[in-house]
C-alpha cells in the first residue's frame, strides 16, 4: 500500500473510535514493553515512553489532536472510576493513616499551594501569557480536577496535559534522588510526597514501592486534589 493511499485512508479510519483508541492502547503496550527491556529506569517511566510513541504515531500519520481526542476521549471516561478504586488501598492501609493524620492535614495545604505558586510565578517572570498560567497552575493534581480546573480557569487542556506528564516523571526522579541521597526510607512519607508532587504517575511509582507508599500517595492525590480545586478558583481572580 502506497503512502497516498494510506493517507487517503486515515480520515475515513479517524471516523470510528476505535482507531483512535487501539492506537492509544498500543502505544500503552509498547511503553511497559521497553520500559520492562530497560530495566525499568526511574527516570523515564512507561507512560513517558507510552506518550511518546503515542506522539510519533500522531505525527507520522499527520493526525491532529482535535482529531486524536474526538475518538480517543471514550477513554477518559475510565479515569473517574480509575481514581475513586484507589480508595481500596486506602482502606486497607486506614490504621497507618490514622496515626499520621495531623501531620498530613498540615502538609498537604501547604504543598498544594506551593506547588501553585512556584509554577505560576516561573511562567509569570517568563512572560507568559494568562492562558499558559492557568494551564500551568493545575500541573500537580490529578487528570480528572486538573481537566475541569483548567477549563475553569480558560486554559489549555492539551498544554495542561504536557504539564501534567512533565511534572509526574520529574516528581518521580528527584523524589527517587533525593530519598536516597537524604537517607529516608519511611514508606510513609515518601509515597504521600509522590503523591502530591507526582498525582498518578507518582502513584504508579509508589504501588512499585510497597502498598504503604502507594496507599499515602493515593491519598496525598487525593488530598491535592481536592484542596487545589477549592483553592485555585477562589484565588485566581486576585
Amino acid at each position: 500500500m502506497t503512502e497516498h493511499s494510506l493517507s487517503s485512508l486515515i480520515p475515513h479510519f479517524l471516523e470510528m473510535p476505535l482507531f483512535t483508541i487501539g492506537l492509544t492502547l498500543f502505544s500503552f503496550v509498547l511503553g511497559g514493553y521497553f520500559f520492562k527491556k530497560m530495566g525499568k529506569p526511574v527516570w523515564c517511566p512507561a507512560m513517558l515512553l507510552a506518550a511518546s510513541f503515542l506522539a510519533l504515531f500522531l505525527f507520522g500519520l499527520s493526525i491532529s489532536y482535535e482529531e486524536y481526542y474526538s475518538g480517543a476521549k471514550w477513554l477518559s471516561v475510565l479515569i473517574a472510576p480509575t481514581t475513586v478504586a484507589l480508595g481500596v488501598p486506602l482502606y486497607q492501609q486506614s490504621h497507618h493513616i490514622r496515626a499520621a493524620w495531623r501531620q498530613i492535614l498540615l502538609t498537604v495545604p501547604i504543598s498544594a499551594s506551593l506547588a501553585v505558586v512556584y509554577a505560576a510565578l516561573i511562567a509569570f517572570s517568563l512572560g507568559s501569557s494568562d492562558q499558559v498560567l492557568a494551564s500551568i497552575a493545575p500541573k500537580s493534581v490529578t487528570a480528572p480536577i486538573a481537566i475541569g480546573l483548567t477549563e475553569q480557569l480558560g486554559g489549555s487542556v492539551s498544554l495542561m496535559m504536557g504539564g501534567l506528564l512533565a511534572t509526574g516523571v520529574f516528581a518521580v526522579f528527584f523524589v527517587d534522588l533525593l530519598a536516597s541521597r537524604l537517607n529516608v526510607t519511611d514508606e510513609r512519607l515518601v509515597g504521600l510526597v509522590l503523591g502530591i508532587n507526582g498525582h498518578a504517575v507518582g502513584t504508579i511509582r509508589a504501588f512499585e514501592i510497597s502498598p504503604v507508599a502507594g496507599a499515602f500517595s493515593s491519598l496525598g492525590m487525593g488530598l491535592t486534589g481536592i484542596f487545589t480545586a477549592i483553592f485555585l478558583p477562589f484565588v485566581w481572580p486576585y
